[in-house]
């Protein structure tokens, strides 16, 4: 017997000058999932992306995008409330009409999302109020100093608190989405939808907006730059000081000390930490076996694995397996 589902209503809220992927990522993903996996010709979402007055709204990449008015939605019922981030300058200005929609609206949705600088609209509206929220790095102080009474986290890509949900900027929404999905319909939908749109991986919100090499890289000399790429491309090698100082042509106790005073980290942390992001690359995205993927991360065995994963995770290689990788089979909900 076939399942059938209703489909869930989702309005994407639209304003002048949001980022085009805050709003086109999210409605990408829903409509991909619903072509994908639409049950006897049943959508699994109907998505509506409304303005304050409808008509064409202008992003801030130049396109302009076709939006319904508020005032259509009057008693219509709605499933979800996405809303996208984006703002001509460094100053995020709050619409007076969205807020006072979202405000009366949200008491009678199933779902408070946003994406990237969405979370001032959520919060002018004070719908965030007590709530662990995410958003784009770049914006985070700002968004805790201008609302005290939120927890910002400017690390997570994404964050679920209850009925509210909260992503980082620009891609980050898709990963929100995925995730919706997943919620909304089980893993094998979510992942599916991942791989229809040759996402590399589906992240999970836990995870950093920063990847280790690009935090590496941001902001220290051009010599070290070169090293960490050079780093990453050999995790399996001996790594020890005296080879990294060479590449730099350095001594060991002078790189040491310089290397130190510039990243704020010794050379053997920073090597750690490049090996345990391709470890946890590989157990999300692959099913080889820990000794093989110890061995390519320069671990060795499962057991240096293991306890460096315990000592900065506080999970064990197959925990984190389980919790994080696509070929996980979890149930849906």
């Amino acid at each position: 017997m076939t399942t059938r589902y209703a489909a869930l209503r989702v309005v994407v809220l639209a304003h002048e000058d949001m980022n085009l992927l805050d709003l086109t990522g999210p409605v990408q993903a829903l409509f991909t999932a619903s072509r994908r996996h639409a049950a006897s010709g049943q959508a699994l979402y109907e998505v509506i992306v409304a303005s304050e007055a409808g008509g064409l709204i202008a992003t801030s990449a130049g396109l302009q995008v076709m939006t319904v008015p508020l005032s259509e939605l009057d008693g219509v019922a709605i499933d979800t409330i996405i809303a996208p981030g984006g703002c001509s300058g460094n100053e995020y200005t709050v619409a007076p009409a969205l807020v006072a929609w979202v405000r009366r609206r949200a008491p009678a949705v199933r779902r408070l999302c946003s994406v990237c600088t969405g979370a001032f609209l959520l919060a002018a509206a004070g719908q965030l109020d007590g709530r662990r929220v995410a958003t784009h790095w770049e914006w985070a102080q700002r968004l805790q100093h201008a609302y005290p009474a939120i927890a910002v986290d400017p690390d997570k890509i994404f964050i679920r608190d209850g009925a509210v949900w909260t992503s980082a900027g620009v891609t980050a929404g898709i990963d929100l989405t995925l995730a919706l999905v997943e919620a909304d319909y089980g893993h094998k939908v979510a992942i599916d939808t991942a791989r229809q749109l040759v996402m590399f991986m589906k992240r999970s919100g836990g995870q950093s907006q920063f990847s280790a090499p690009l935090s590496a890289q941001q902001g220290e000399h051009d010599d070290f730059v070169e090293l960490h790429a050079w780093v990453a491309a050999h995790l399996a090698d001996d790594l020890r000081i005296e080879r990294l100082a060479g590449f730099v042509n350095m001594s060991p106790r002078n790189f040491a000390r310089v290397y130190l005073a510039k990243s704020g980290r010794t050379p053997a942390r920073m090597v750690e930490t490049l090996r345990l992001e391709a470890a946890r690359r590989l157990l999300e995205e692959t099913d080889l076996p820990l000794k093989r993927i110890a061995a390519l991360t320069g671990h060795v065995d499962e057991q240096n694995l293991r306890r460096t994963l315990l000592r900065r995770m506080s999970v064990t290689p197959s925990e984190y397996r389980s919790r994080f990788s696509a070929h996980a089979e979890l149930a849906s909900d």
